[in-house]
C-alpha cells in the first residue's frame, strides 16, 4: 500500500501580527523617511503594518507611501500636533493593532496616555531618533520623560550616541536596543542624473543638503561657506521649514542669489544626489544622519559637522569639520574641487561605508524588536 508524506514548509513570515506606526506627519525628515522605506517591507514579510498621522496633509513622502500600497490613517490635517484630544482620537487604534510604534514626542506621549485610560494590552516600541531635544533642557519635564519611556516595551535608538545619551538621561538603559536607519541602497546606486541645466548649476561644482530648515540643520553655515569658495561654485538646498526664509535673506546680504538655488521639498532626492559633486551635513546635533548615508550611497563625497551621530556615520570614510565653521568647510570643499585624486579616494571610501546600511538589515532587527515584545 502506497503511503503519501504531506510535507508542510512555512513561508518566510507568516501573518501573525498587527503594527502601527504613529508619527506627526510624513513631512521632510529622517524619522519619516524611515517609515516610507519600512513600511512595504513589513508588508512583504507578511505583516499587517499601517501609518497614523496626527497631521495628514498631503506630502511627496506621503503621497510615495501611498503609491507603496501603504495604508494611512489620519487625525487631523494642519493642526496644532499637541493637541490633547489626539489622545481621545487614539483610543480606537489602540484596539486594532498588537504593536504601536510612536515616533516624535507628542505621539509618545499621547499615545501612552490613551493607553493607561482604557487599560489597553497592546504592546508599545518608540524609536529615539536624535542625540538631544528641548525637552531635556527643562528639569521638571526629566521625571515625566522617565514615566513615559517607562511604559514602552521596547525603544529603539538611531545610534549608539543616541543611547548613551537617552540612557544617561533616563538613569537606565536596560530597555534600550541601538538599530541603525538604513536606505534602500539600489535607489541611490542606480539613479539617473538630472539636468544641471534645468536646475540652474550648469556648468558648476555641484554642493547639496538635504534637510528641513530648522535651527538644528544650520543651513546657515553651508551659505557662508559659499562666499568663501569661487564663483564656479553652486549650492542647492532641499527642504522647506520654518528658518527658509532667514537662509534667503542670508543668501541676499552675501550676494549669493546667483550661486544659491532653493529647490523646495522634492520627491527625487536620489537623482539631485547622483547629479551633486559633494553633499554636506552641517546639522548642530543628529542622531544618525540618513542624508549623508543617502548621498555617500550614490557615490559622492560626504561633509559633515563633527557631531555624535553624523561623525559615527562619516568618521573614516567622508570628511569631518568642526560645527559652525564655514571657513573650515570652504577649505574642504576647495581641496575637493582641486585635487582629483583626493576626490575619487573619499567617494569610494564613502560609497564602500554606505554598504553598512542597507535597510533591509534595519527591517529584519526592527521585526525581531516586534516579535519579541509581542510575545513577551
Amino acid at each position: 500500500m502506497a503511503v503519501t508524506f504531506w510535507i508542510f514548509i512555512p513561508s518566510q513570515r507568516q501573518v501573525f501580527m498587527k503594527i502601527l506606526q504613529v508619527i506627526t506627519s510624513l513631512r521632510v525628515g529622517g524619522a519619516e523617511k524611515l517609515i516610507v522605506d519600512m513600511v512595504p517591507l513589513y508588508r512583504e514579510d507578511g505583516y499587517e503594518a499601517d501609518v497614523l498621522l496626527f497631521d495628514g496633509s498631503d506630502t511627496p513622502f506621503k503621497r510615495e507611501l501611498e503609491e507603496k500600497g501603504g495604508r494611512i490613517f489620519e487625525l487631523d490635517k494642519n493642526v496644532n500636533i499637541y493637541n490633547p484630544l489626539f489622545i481621545s482620537k487614539l483610543i480606537p487604534y489602540l484596539k486594532r493593532y498588537d504593536v504601536i510604534h510612536t515616533h516624535n514626542t507628542a505621539c509618545q506621549y499621547f499615545t501612552v496616555c490613551a493607553k493607561m485610560l482604557t487599560g489597553s494590552k497592546v504592546k508599545l516600541v518608540t524609536t529615539e531618533h536624535s542625540t538631544t531635544n528641548r525637552r531635556r533642557s527643562i528639569g521638571w519635564l526629566r521625571p515625566v520623560d522617565r514615566f513615559i519611556y517607562g511604559n514602552y516595551d521596547s525603544i529603539i535608538s538611531i545610534s549608539d550616541s543616541t543611547t548613551d545619551f537617552l540612557g544617561a538621561y533616563l538613569g537606565r538603559k536596560e530597555k534600550i536596543r541601538t538599530i541603525y536607519n538604513g536606505i534602500p541602497l539600489s535607489a541611490f546606486l542606480h539613479a539617473e542624473s538630472l539636468s544641471r541645466e534645468k536646475l540652474g548649476t550648469e556648468g558648476k561644482f555641484l554642493i547639496t543638503l538635504v534637510a528641513g530648515f530648522r535651527e538644528q540643520k544650520d543651513q546657515d553655515t553651508v551659505i557662508r561657506a559659499m562666499a568663501m569658495l569661487p564663483e564656479t561654485c553652486s549650492l542647492c538646498l532641499v527642504g522647506d521649514g520654518v528658518r527658509r526664509s532667514v537662509c534667503e535673506q542670508l543668501v541676499k546680504e552675501l550676494h549669493l542669489e546667483q550661486r544659491v538655488v532653493f529647490l523646495g521639498v522634492r520627491g527625487d532626492v536620489p537623482c539631485l544626489l547622483k547629479t551633486s559633486d559633494v553633499v554636506v551635513m552641517s546639522s548642530h546635533c543628529e542622531g544618525f544622519g540618513l542624508a549623508a548615508v543617502e548621498g555617500m550611497a550614490a557615490g559622492k563625497p560626504g561633509i559633515a559637522s563633527d557631531v555624535p551621530g553624523l561623525a559615527q556615520v562619516v568618521s573614516g570614510a567622508g570628511i569631518l569639520f568642526p560645527v559652525g565653521d564655514a571657513r573650515r568647510l570652504a577649505c574642504e570643499i576647495a581641496r575637493l574641487m582641486h585635487h582629483r585624486d583626493y576626490y575619487r579616494q573619499i567617494a569610494g571610501q564613502c560609497l564602500q561605508r554606505a554598504f553598512d546600511y542597507d535597510i533591509r538589515k534595519t527591517a529584519d532587527a526592527y521585526e525581531k524588536v516586534y516579535e519579541s515584545v509581542y510575545r513577551a
